[in-house]
């Protein structure tokens, strides 16, 4: 069963879906707009999405007020969360892309924190352990899609903390 998930008050506001044209209100609406979309993504834990699913998901259509945020203004939104570092284009035509509430170095912090803690650097893991085993259950990376968990253990092979391996079932990791 889905948590109910708490909108912030400028959803029920039907200016907040005309995006302004003067520029300190349209500042502070974008920042809203994109602190809603974080905050949506990872309570559903969206990974990717297309801009048409975007475009009518809850996030930018309220139904109640039959308000929807035009398209234009969905791209500039999304082209914010993109400068700020927490989106990528996955194509050339910019019809789909990876929403990220957290970047892969903040999620690669998260896994080698878990590591750390439980004494298991040196040790080897496959994604699948990783992202899906007993073991990370009550961990915040549980779960997290394959391309976002190798972007963070990429993240973390720069730091010289782990290194990415190819496994006979797979990819792994190694911890340093």
């Amino acid at each position: 069963a889905a948590m109910s998930f708490a909108w912030p008050w400028q959803y029920s506001f039907p200016p907040f879906f005309t995006l302004q044209p003067n520029g300190e209100t349209r500042q502070k609406q974008l920042s809203a707009w994109c602190a809603l979309a974080l905050a949506y993504s990872q309570r559903h834990r969206l990974p990717a999405m297309t801009v048409r699913e975007a475009q009518d998901s809850p996030l930018f259509a309220n139904h109640r007020l039959q308000r929807k945020l035009p398209l234009e203004s969905i791209q500039v939104v999304l082209e914010e969360l993109r400068k700020n570092g927490n989106l990528e284009w996955l194509d050339k035509n910019k019809t789909s892309f990876l929403i990220m509430w957290r970047r892969p170095e903040e999620w690669g912090k998260l896994i080698y924190q878990w590591v750390s803690k439980n004494g298991l650097t040196n040790s080897v893991f496959t994604l699948y352990e990783l992202a899906s085993g007993d073991d990370t259950e009550n961990e915040e990376f549980h779960g997290l899609d394959e391309t976002m968990l190798l972007r963070a253990l990429q993240a973390l092979q720069q730091e010289h903390k782990a290194e990415i391996i190819t496994l006979d079932d797979g990819r792994g990791v190694k911890f340093f």
